[in-house]
């Protein structure tokens, strides 16, 4: 029981730490040019294409990330690895807010976007 509780807990800092690491100061800056608007927000990068995971160490650790299956089928995404982004809203070179939220669909690394999404995605 103790070790079950000791890897629980190095899994819990390794997490923390990630989530540190991934975490940019205010004004770093992103994207091709590093364009940074009047008010400080950053435009909004094209995650399209980009593995999940790729996805959860760019974005700030204060934006709300929201993940559905692309393809309709109600799949849960339990390991971040085997997924792809399909779709994003807000759409590329929007302003991004630090504490704002993002939607994006997924799909399995491998599954091609569906044509109703693919047209839609342009």
């Amino acid at each position: 029981m103790r070790r079950a509780a000791l890897v629980w807990a190095g899994a819990a800092l390794v997490l923390a730490a990630v989530a540190v690491g991934s975490a940019r100061p205010e004004g770093a800056t992103d994207g091709a040019d590093g364009a940074v608007d009047d008010i400080g927000r950053l435009p909004m990068p094209d995650l399209r294409g980009r593995g999940l995971w790729r996805v959860f160490t760019a974005l700030d650790a204060r934006t709300r990330l929201d993940v559905h299956d692309a393809a309709g089928a109600d799949r849960r995404v339990l390991w971040p690895l085997n997924w792809r982004v399909c779709t994003q809203y807000p759409p590329p070179g929007t302003a991004r807010h630090p504490g704002g939220r993002l939607v994006v669909g997924v799909l399995k690394k491998g599954e091609p976007c569906p044509a109703r999404v693919a047209a839609a995605r342009r």
